[in-house]
């Protein structure tokens, strides 16, 4: 798919807003639009007053707003006169709130919190017509690439001061930083290959990735491995295919933990690194979706259903690819 966004390096961020990419002449199944229609709903009909969700123990964080936020841009949904126009600004300001409360510009508790919402203000900026945008997505990336400088492996685990990292958490970093590159925000190479070189330390022979090192393999780290890697443009790099034949070998395979995080990221995962892939599973996906989401439009889960919902949703966003870290 030909690539609509440039990446800027060098010129000044208010001027490096990215637009926003039009739907490819694609054949939405009318399966996923229904599906995303009623998911839609359920998060809109949700949201509190401040921008987040309440319900179970996850719909305040701000990496679950974050989530949320960008479930309704992955639709195409207009961020600024749209019918949800106003449950992403009040997304946007509880992450932009949530920022000010720390003078670092982290948006915790965690940095997996950090990580999605710096996601989502990177994929806002030039969508969303907010100018405070800018300036906090510049403060939140450079408080990633702090926590970095100050890690010993240079990568990143729950807190911004932890010395220690895992490929969960560096992962959303890499990918958030990588959104940001998109965007027009300065993230210096030394920065992404650093990150590139941790995660490669936890990938095993078989193109496995491990939690904290190259054993004890499991696929969602390795969906995570394989897209930093494909988002990067380093599929050439040597252990890219390997991870990719074991994403094939497993693509069967359904992880129960967290099975919504897993499917946000195994849906990218292999629409990056083999569409034909991606299409095989993408059909099984649509399918379990299809039987699983509630008579409300949500998906049920053990981190609360907005959670569930914004991970079911953004793995059926392939199917629209409205989002700029869904180019290829």
């Amino acid at each position: 798919m030909k690539r609509l966004l440039c990446i800027f390096l060098a010129a000044p961020m208010l001027l490096q807003a990215q637009s926003l990419p039009r739907r490819q002449n694609d054949v939405i199944p009318v399966q996923v639009e229904t599906m995303y229609t009623k998911g839609l709903r359920y998060l809109s009909n949700t949201q509190t007053a401040d921008g987040c969700w309440a319900g179970g123990n996850s719909g305040s964080r701000p990496g679950v707003v974050g989530l949320c936020l960008l479930a309704f841009l992955a639709h195409g949904e207009d961020p600024n006169h749209g019918p949800y126009a106003q449950k992403i600004s009040k997304s946007l300001n509880f992450l932009l709130e949530a920022q000010k409360k720390n003078e670092q510009g982290y948006m915790g508790p965690q940095m997996y919190d950090h990580g999605f919402a710096t996601l989502a203000l990177a994929e806002c900026y030039g969508m969303v017509d907010d100018k405070r945008i800018a300036p906090a997505l510049q403060k939140a990336v450079d408080l990633i690439l702090k926590s970095q400088e100050s890690n010993p492996r240079k990568a990143w685990r729950y807190d911004p001061t932890t010395r220690t990292a895992d490929t969960t958490v560096s992962g959303c970093q890499i990918v958030a930083l990588l959104a940001a590159r998109n965007a027009g925000i300065p993230v210096p190479d030394k920065a992404l290959d650093q990150a590139l070189a941790y995660m490669k330390s936890c990938r095993s022979s078989n193109g496995a990735y491990g939690y904290t090192s190259k054993g004890g393999g499991r696929l969602t780290l390795s969906a995570i491995g394989s897209l930093c890697y494909s988002l990067a443009k380093k599929k050439d790099e040597a252990g890219f295919a390997k991870t990719t034949e074991y994403l094939k070998q497993n693509i069967k395979v359904q992880e129960g933990t967290y099975p919504f995080y897993f499917r946000y990221y195994m849906s990218q995962a292999l629409f990056q690194a083999d569409v034909e892939l991606w299409e095989s599973w993408n059909k099984d996906n649509i399918r379990l979706l299809s039987v699983t989401q509630l008579p409300d439009g949500s998906w049920a889960g053990n981190h609360g259903n907005a959670f569930s919902t914004a991970g079911a949703l953004l793995s059926l966003a392939l199917n629209y690819r409205f989002l700029p870290i869904y180019e290829k």
